[in-house]
């Protein structure tokens, strides 16, 4: 497991603002943020749009993009980070959309498909990621994952 404290403050020397959009993920990422000290200085807040009408509205999510796709997958995690990043212009934007479980799964969308949105100075990669386990062992992989990323990209 990576040291959270230690990006948040090579985030924090660096200072690199960081803002968040969480479905799957449900607040934990913003949390595994928010609770090291000093996190003001370079966490500006995020969004838990666990809806679909949430990802629409405060996302700028397209609803054909929805209906085509799922919410689960690699287009709305690109939609997700880019309505992120157009509202808030932080050096580092992350979006999370998946399947945590224990249901919702299907043979196409497993439990622990997780699709992982990162912007970073303008530059975006997507993710996919299956991870297993119980509910909050896919969530905090997931969280895992994209600080293990951060402390390699920044």
């Amino acid at each position: 497991m990576p040291s959270y404290k230690k990006i948040i403050n090579k985030l924090i020397n660096k200072k690199i603002t960081v803002s968040t959009a969480e479905s799957c993920t449900g607040g934990l990422l913003a949390y595994s943020i928010t609770k090291n000290q000093n996190s003001s200085k370079i966490y500006l807040g995020g969004y838990v749009t666990y809806s679909n009408e949430l990802k629409i509205r405060d996302l700028n999510v397209k609803k054909t993009t929805l209906k085509k796709y799922g919410a689960v997958s690699k287009e709305i995690a690109i939609e997700m980070v880019n309505g992120l990043y157009s509202t808030n212009k932080t050096n580092i934007c992350i979006a999370t959309t998946g399947i945590a479980g224990p249901g919702g799964g299907t043979k196409k969308k497993p439990v622990g498909l997780i699709y992982i949105g990162i912007i970073i100075n303008g530059k975006m990669k997507v993710f996919k990621k299956n991870f297993n386990g119980t509910r909050i062992t896919i969530q905090n992989n997931c969280v895992n994952f994209i600080f293990k990323y951060l402390d390699k990209s920044i």
